[in-house]
Parts: C-alpha cells; sequence; structure tokens
C-alpha cells in the first residue's frame, strides 16, 4: 500500500486525526494551567484552576471526536437516540457524579482542605475528581475529629441525594461545650467567674477573630447574630450545679482546645482548695431494713 492509498484509507486518517487531536488539546492544556499558575495567588485557586482546564480539555476532545465521526454520525441518527437513551440509563449514575462535579466546582458546598460530611463519611476533603470526591476519613474507631489513616473515595452524585455537612465553609469554626458538676454546697459565684477567666486567657482571642467571620455570614445568609463571646451558663437541682461552658474553636482544633480547658479547669479546682469541688453522683439511704 503506498502513500496515497494510506492518506486515503478512512481508518486510518480518522485514527490520525484523533492522535493530532488529542497532541494539540494537552498541549493547550498544560500550557493554559502554566498561564493560570502564575496568576493564581494560592495553592487552591491553583487546584480549582487545574481540575477546570482539565475537564474542558475533556470536553473538547469529546466534541473533536464526534466532529471527526460527524459523517458516520449523520446516517445514524435515529439509532444513536434510541442507544443513546439505553446509555443514559445504564450510565445515570456516572452523569449525575459529572453534574456533582460542576456543581461543587461552581458553587460553594465544599473545596480542597474543607472538613465536611459526605455520603455518611466525615473527613477533609483531599481531592475533587470528576466522579469522586476523596476525603482522608476522621473518626469512625479514632475517638476525636482524629484521621484514623483511611482515604475514602465518595461518588459526586451524593450532593444531589444527602445533606453536605461542611463544618470549615464560610466560617472557619465550632461551637463547642464542656459541662462541669460541681456540689451544691460549693462557691458557685467563685467557679463562674475562675471558668470564664479561663475560657477568655484561652480562647477570647480567637472568639475576636471568629467574630469578623461571622458578621460577614450575618451579610449574606438571614440568620441570628448569634454570639462568639465565651460564656458561662448555670443550671442546678438536687443533685449538683452543672456549669455549661460554650465557646467558638477552630474546627481542627476541637480536641486539643478541650483538653488545654480540662487541663486548667481541674488545676483551678484544686487551687480553691475546696471552694469547688466537683460534684458525684450520690445515694441517700435513710432507713435502714429492721431484722
Amino acid at each position: 500500500m503506498d502513500i496515497q492509498q494510506l492518506l486515503n484509507n478512512e481508518i486510518f486518517t480518522k485514527t490520525t486525526s484523533i492522535l493530532f487531536l488529542f497532541v494539540i488539546i494537552y498541549a493547550l492544556v498544560k500550557i493554559s494551567q502554566k498561564a493560570t499558575f502564575k496568576i493564581a495567588k494560592d495553592n487552591s485557586a491553583k487546584y480549582k484552576f487545574k481540575k477546570l482546564i482539565n475537564f474542558i480539555g475533556y470536553l473538547f476532545f469529546v466534541f473533536g471526536i464526534l466532529y471527526i465521526f460527524n459523517t458516520k454520525l449523520s446516517g445514524l441518527g435515529t439509532a444513536l437516540g434510541v442507544a443513546g437513551a439505553g446509555i443514559a440509563f445504564a450510565l445515570q449514575e456516572v452523569i449525575v457524579s459529572i453534574a456533582g462535579y460542576v456543581t461543587v466546582f461552581s458553587s460553594n458546598f465544599y473545596k480542597v482542605g474543607d472538613r465536611v460530611k459526605l455520603g455518611g463519611t466525615k473527613g477533609d476533603v483531599i481531592d475533587i475528581g470528576l466522579l469522586r470526591t476523596t476525603l482522608m476519613e476522621i473518626g469512625d474507631w479514632v475517638n476525636g475529629d482524629l484521621y484514623n489513616g483511611k482515604m475514602v473515595r465518595v461518588a459526586n452524585s451524593f450532593v444531589f441525594k444527602e445533606p453536605v455537612y461542611n463544618y470549615s465553609g464560610d466560617f472557619p469554626f465550632l461551637w463547642d461545650e464542656i459541662t462541669i458538676p460541681i456540689k451544691t454546697n460549693g462557691d458557685y459565684k467563685f467557679a463562674k467567674d475562675t471558668f470564664t477567666r479561663i475560657l477568655v486567657e484561652e480562647v477570647g482571642d480567637f472568639a475576636k477573630t471568629s467574630q469578623v467571620a461571622w458578621n460577614k455570614m450575618i451579610g449574606t445568609y438571614s440568620i441570628e447574630n448569634a454570639s462568639v463571646t465565651p460564656m458561662v451558663s448555670m443550671s442546678f437541682d438536687e443533685n449538683w450545679i452543672t456549669f455549661t461552658l460554650r465557646y467558638a474553636v477552630d474546627y481542627k482544633s476541637r480536641r486539643g482546645t478541650k483538653s488545654v480547658l480540662f487541663d486548667k479547669i481541674l488545676s483551678a479546682i484544686k487551687e480553691s482548695k475546696g471552694r469547688v469541688e466537683v460534684a458525684s453522683a450520690a445515694i441517700e439511704i435513710t432507713a435502714f431494713p429492721k431484722k
């Protein structure tokens, strides 16, 4: 077969066209990524640009293949319509996952680095693929918000099926609470002042930066102007006085902050020399059975 016959061979020309199209699009994608990396200021923006350019490259490649085989497809319109309906039904999960991918990048569901609960799995987002989001899982057999070593891939379609819990979206903090039971005969005013002082010393500065983020939330959403300032509330019954310490904390520092607060609280109770004592369940015996 000479060169002229080879060039007239339909399979050869279309295969060559596809390879040429792939090389061109691949080169344009790499060039575009390098150009946007110079413009992007942080790693998050670079990651989004990289994923977006890759997605656009896939689209151009698919449309290019359709254009190359346009003459063939024109005579099979009806057959492709019927086949397309069957393919769409068989691949509905894939199609919904791709739609979820587009939704995630075009909205504010979550981004790489966010801590989310997606598809029943809680973890940090480390990658957002065309079909699946990869999470570094926290919890499960590990107590607290710590990594357990598992990487979980969740289909992007879950953004349409289940609630998406984002623990670090528009504001990077959570509210947390500690409850402390104190004996009713203790100095409850001294206890409240002591607990308030410890909260202010440990998380007071973080509360100020959290207030700025919360003010932005109030301007964006119809939401209550909740207090970010550390506060101590009190309730009591016949057994003990319960103090509830409420405070804002960084979403990745919840366990560590709670440990530090418990350490300082126990130290303060010990130093109070009996003015404050931790209560425990007690049973009062009012009578003994007669022998």
